[in-house]
């Protein structure tokens, strides 16, 4: 049973959910499924702008055929070959062999490294900036390097003002029927999976994603563009500003809200209970924009999305091995992986004989561009005791003051 539904005058979506798979990329996890967008232009020529995941390729091919109704398939503008896009090519050429296939030459590279034997001649390689015509929609093609493989390009269809995006404006989670995000409530449910999709897959690439931001605005105008057509996540119609917005903090690693993300690493609780009653003290001084985690029981990915999202960070961690925790020191190495940078960070440090932890997450911070490293660092020698309290509330201070002066 075909399941697709109509984007706009000509324009149908023809991918489908996935609820089974656990891990996205087998790493980070999903827990209310993804979808794998694709979409057919109906016009003089039929157009089909990428391919889906094997894992929803029978929905995907019985979409197609629904809304070509009977016609051929001219053309397959392959913006994006990660896998979880172009593992159905094959199918599609076996279904429709004379159709032609639009993409980077660099995209065809990759492709042939994945094992798809393209015909040279079955091949339109297209440079920045060149346009094909369908009918009476004009596409014009715009290099996406890095954002976030090196063979991504984005295509503009210049009559409707669709931008088809590939992976950027994209998100985690399952459509389940809906399409558009107005259809969603995106800033109460999905915000958080669309943050946590871009700083962990995109996230290290900030700059080649501004540089797409502005070589899209001097091409055709932000303004111009209607409409947001992503890979992942619903199709943007309205309020585009508003994502344009988030991506333009997360691009260039500036703080979404002034608030403080706590993580401790605990081995028996001590240093869990002097994250506590910082995080309490902060309270107290009127800074309720808080949030606690555990670093050994919370995934890395959610870790780095609100790391994105907040100003202040306060890594709090127990000496194990004289070095730092393992799941704290992972999650440092993520920070660096990713380009963290913009933040202002304190420092609590627990050991019983040799609190080596608290200087050695210094040291991996400061491998961060543009960190601010609070001086108030504190050290717990065991568990908090009475006499910690005026450490506890000069650290509170320091963070305090810092996001005063963020805020003025």
């Amino acid at each position: 049973m075909h399941n697709y539904r109509m984007v706009t005058d000509d324009l149908y979506w023809v991918g489908a959910d996935e609820h089974r798979l656990s891990l996205f990329e087998n790493i980070h996890p999903l827990y209310h499924g993804v979808s794998y967008n694709a979409y057919v232009l109906l016009d003089e020529k039929t157009v089909l702008f990428d391919t889906a995941d094997w894992a929803v390729g029978r929905q995907f091919i019985a979409n197609i055929k629904a809304v070509l109704d009977g016609r051929g398939l001219d053309y397959l503008v392959i913006n994006h070959v990660e896998p979880d896009h172009a593992a159905s090519i094959e199918e599609v050429l076996l279904r429709w062999p004379n159709v032609k296939i639009i993409t980077t030459p660099k995209a065809v590279t990759l492709l042939n490294q994945f094992g798809f034997a393209l015909d040279p001649e079955q091949v339109d390689t297209v440079k920045e900036g060149d346009t094909r015509c369908f009918g009476k929609h004009t596409v014009a093609f715009l290099y996406a390097p890095m954002v976030h493989w090196p063979e991504a390009m984005v295509t503009f269809d210049t009559t409707n003002g669709v931008l088809f995006s590939a992976d950027a404006f994209g998100s985690f989670r399952a459509l389940d029927g809906k399409l558009f995000a107005d259809e969603v409530d995106f800033a109460g449910e999905w915000i958080d999976d669309a943050r946590r999709y871009y700083t962990n897959i995109v996230g290290k690439y900030g700059p080649q994603v501004v540089a797409l931001l502005n070589k899209a605005d001097k091409a055709v105008g932000l303004g111009n563009i209607k409409m947001l057509c992503p890979l992942h996540g619903p199709i943007w119609r309205k309020d585009l500003g508003y994502i344009v917005d988030k991506y333009q903090h997360w691009a260039t690693y500036e703080p979404e809200e002034q608030g403080v993300m706590i993580v401790y690493a605990s081995m028996y609780g001590n240093t869990e209970a002097a994250a506590e009653v910082l995080a309490a003290k902060l309270c107290a001084r009127g800074i309720t924009n808080t949030r606690l985690y555990d670093v050994s029981s919370t995934h890395v990915s959610y870790l780095i999305s609100d790391l994105f999202k907040y100003s202040h960070l306060v890594l709090a961690s127990v000496t194990y091995n004289l070095g730092i925790f393992p799941p704290m020191h992972n999650f440092l190495a993520d920070m660096q992986a990713l380009n963290l940078q913009n933040r202002t960070a304190a420092i609590l440090c627990n050991g019983s004989w040799a609190p080596r932890a608290g200087a050695l997450m210094r040291e991996e911070l400061a491998k961060l561009k543009h960190m601010d490293i609070l001086d108030e660092e504190m050290t717990v020698t065991s568990s908090v005791q009475p006499q910690n309290e005026s450490e506890l509330d000069a650290l509170a201070d320091a963070i305090a003051a810092s996001l005063a002066k963020k805020k003025g």
